[in-house]
């Protein structure tokens, strides 16, 4: 074979050699041919690395281990087992010497000893249906030639991780994989991100949105920062919109060709990385890229010594297809947070200080929100906020309270104006023009529609509540229990937006003592005997530094989602965790199925302190109270024995935090909100561990979120592991349970067959 056949000039390619080049090296070519500033470089086609597995004597044994991972995609450690196999495989194999002759002789061209990105070409990535964008890998500051065949080979592996594969089973994709890899001269980039040429949050094709942030772009498209997100007007390229991120860290070339991260101390971090010069340019350059191409584009680009680079481009494969008879016009579009829908006129509120602008019915519109909102939420038709994920504050509290809710929506507080009139539809996560939906439906409502009682399950189903007023109501359903009483929203309604240090100063704390009893009163008088599980105060210190005095109490955290709060928190500050055990006991004197849990247990020794703190509580000398544990954080799984040891009576896992923790992506941004998958390999590994552990030793094991509800092959997981309950909000109990009981069907027909 010629060598042109291996290796291509990235030059020499178009889009119609994207089934042997890739999507991404034909893309490249295309942004050459469009006379665009691409760096230099080559493509090793799809018949490398084909043709190197037919010289190892691989290829059919891959194939038959492919066919056989896809078929046992569920299977998380059968999958894992048989990745490795085949990753093992291609490594040994490597790249066949007339490939390597080939890719030696490119790179000699690009002059000796350059710096490359190698770069995954997988066949299917980025094209207009599917983007592999990320889940391949990717090598950067590559030199010499025996690292560039090893990054060349690390390529190739990548094609068969559990990830990757999952992804596939999920596409459809059957076919045995191949893969091209793109050899692109390394930009030693001083700024770098993305340019959408549609608005990927609201569809808009008027605007090109523009993230960026300092060094490489890895920070940008991996999640690893807040970077800067700019929206430029296409026709008068003015900058409409500049919301400048805390960009912590930066990724660089260090002297020995590493890649080095650098932490950016404060006012590099949040000081602005684009002026509307360079604004202008990108943008010139990324219509110029969708004008070729024909469809909106999503274009990498990087700056190095003052000029701009295009490094990569796709097309944007998460617009939604404009509808011919849609009416009226989709103004915005989020994640779908809470399902629903409602009409009403647009509130745009900053601070919870202002909820009182909000009549009632009307669509609140804010950048964020947290546990002082509620008072506002609950007289709000339908919530839409600018950030967050399907977990955040909003969310979970709109669920509850039967509030359509829109997460993510960037740029909601200028798009959408005070008066306007909207509807939002939190099914499908969109905000539409006009009035076309019903009232929303209030959460007694929907519990009367709820299927009656009939299935039973060993699996107990419990539900997760934050306030109150719905207690009596959700107990009507068929539901074993509570498994998560949030304490952060009956606090939040008990403070009154005050700092509990400020009622302490005045002397009221007897205030919050007896408000919190009062409403977890309510809530174990609707559920008895059933039991009502306690989650203890989780205010993180930017909620906390929000309240009435709290700038006094509070530290500023620039990452307060791992930082000062649950049991640490309550070590540090007993006299605040004393206000919380007393409202307990006062509540456990009459209603005894109130038990409690710690959240977010990171170690040992702060557990045993804080276990200490309750046992010489009123709340300690009660007889028959359960101690539960939250487990969030991964290292619960090393410790979780000792944990028991020490006298915890049950485990509950917060699917939430611990994804977030195990994956490192953070649970609240829409950003990354497609990397959030709590039916992860390395996520369901640790639950795994967890409830075995909690098995062996004899204690109760639960899981607190929606999979086990809306994914029949997660809750299927847990049934098998041997969870004893999962913990679900109340509209999604009747789903637990059925697909619950279609789990142990299946776990009982398996046994007897």
């Amino acid at each position: 074979m010629h060598d042109d056949a291996y290796v291509r000039d990235i030059a020499t390619l178009r889009i119609t050699d994207a089934e042997e080049a890739g999507g991404k090296g034909a893309n490249l070519g295309e942004l050459v041919a469009a006379g665009l500033p691409a760096p230099p470089g080559f493509v090793l086609m799809r018949s490398s690395y084909q043709d190197s597995m037919r010289a190892g004597g691989i290829d059919t044994e891959l194939a038959v281990l492919h066919a056989e991972a896809l078929a046992d995609a569920a299977d998380t450690a059968r999958l894992s087992e048989l990745c490795r196999h085949m990753q093992s495989l291609v490594t040994k194999v490597g790249v066949c010497h007339p490939v390597r002759d080939a890719t030696l002789a490119a790179y000699r061209r690009l002059g000796a000893d350059s710096v490359v990105a190698v770069r995954s070409s997988a066949t299917g990535e980025d094209g207009r249906d599917a983007s592999f964008a990320g889940m391949n890998r990717t090598v950067t500051n590559v030199v010499g030639e025996a690292a560039l065949l090893e990054a060349v080979t690390q390529c190739w592996s990548s094609l068969f991780t559990p990830r990757v594969l999952t992804y596939r089973a999920s596409r459809g994709f059957t076919a045995p994989p191949a893969m091209a890899v793109v050899v692109q001269q390394m930009i030693a980039a001083e700024q770098a991100g993305v340019a959408f040429t549609s608005d990927p949050s609201t569809g808009n094709g008027d605007h090109v949105v523009i993230e960026a942030a300092f060094g490489q772009g890895e920070v940008v498209v991996s999640g690893k920062v807040q970077p800067d997100t700019y929206v430029v007007d296409k026709q008068t390229l003015q900058v409409l919109d500049a919301r400048i991120g805390f960009k912590a860290i930066k990724i660089v070339r260090d002297p020995e060709g590493h890649d080095a991260m650098i932490e950016l101390a404060p006012p590099e971090a949040q000081s602005r990385v684009l002026d509307d010069e360079t604004l202008r340019r990108i943008t010139q350059l990324a219509i110029a890229a969708e004008e070729h191409n024909g469809c909106p584009q999503d274009v990498e680009w990087a700056i190095a010594a003052g000029k701009v680079w295009l490094v990569q481009a796709r097309p944007i494969t998460t617009l939604a297809a404009p509808s011919q008879d849609q009416e009226p016009s989709v103004l915005a579009r989020g994640l779908p947070a809470a399902p629903g829908s409602a009409s009403g006129n647009v509130r745009v509120l900053r601070t919870p200080e202002d909820g009182e602008r909000l009549l009632d019915g009307e669509i609140l519109v804010a950048p964020t929100t947290n546990p002082d909102w509620l008072p506002t939420i609950r007289r709000a038709a339908a919530v839409v906020t600018e950030s967050g994920g399907m977990t955040c504050h909003a969310a979970i509290v709109a669920r509850e309270l039967g509030v359509p809710c829109v997460v993510g929506v960037r740029s909601a507080t200028t798009i959408l104006h005070d008066g306007a009139t909207v509807t939002v539809d939190g099914t499908r996560g969109q905000v539409t023009a006009g009035s076309m939906a019903p009232s929303r439906s209030t959460v007694s409502e929907r519990v009367e529609l709820s299927l009656p009682r009939g299935e039973v399950t060993g699996t107990k189903i419990y539900v997760n509540l934050a306030m109150p007023e719905s207690a009596e109501a959700v107990a009507a359903q068929d539901v074993d229990g509570v498994g998560l009483l949030r304490a952060e929203f009956m606090l939040a309604q008990a403070l009154s937006g005050r700092h509990p240090r400020d009622l302490i100063a005045h002397g009221e704390q007897e205030h919050l003592i007896e408000a919190v009893a009062g409403a977890v009163d309510r809530i174990a008088a609707a559920f008895a005997p059933r039991p009502v599980i306690y989650r203890t105060m989780d205010f993180r210190t930017n909620e906390f530094r929000g309240l009435r005095g709290g700038k006094a109490y509070e530290p500023v955290e620039h990452n307060p989602m791992i930082g000062y709060r649950g049991c640490y928190r309550y070590v540090k500050e007993p006299d605040l965790f004393a206000l919380e055990l007393t409202a307990l006991a006062r509540v456990r004197e009459h209603s005894p199925n109130v038990h409690v849990m710690i959240p977010f247990v990171r170690t040992r020794w702060e557990l045993e302190e804080c276990l200490t703190l309750i046992d010489a509580s009123p709340l300690g000398h009660q007889r028959g109270l359960h101690r539960w544990v939250m487990a969030e954080v991964p290292s619960v799984v090393h410790w979780l024995p000792e944990y028991i040891g020490l006298g915890i009576d049950g485990v509950s896992i917060g699917s939430n935090d611990l994804t977030q923790l195990m994956l490192g992506v953070d649970r609240d941004s829409d950003i990354c909100a497609e990397l959030f998958d709590e039916s992860d390999p390395a996520v369901l590994d640790a639950i795994g561990q967890i409830v075995t552990t909690a098995n062996r030793r004899g204690i109760t094991s639960s899981l607190c979120g929606q999979a086990p509800s809306t994914k029949p092959a997660f809750a299927e997981h847990l049934v098998r592991m041997g969870i004893t309950s999962v913990s679900v909000n109340p509209d999604a109990a009747a789903a637990a349970r059925r697909v619950v009981a279609a789990a142990e069907r299946r776990l009982l027909l398996d046994s007897v067959r």
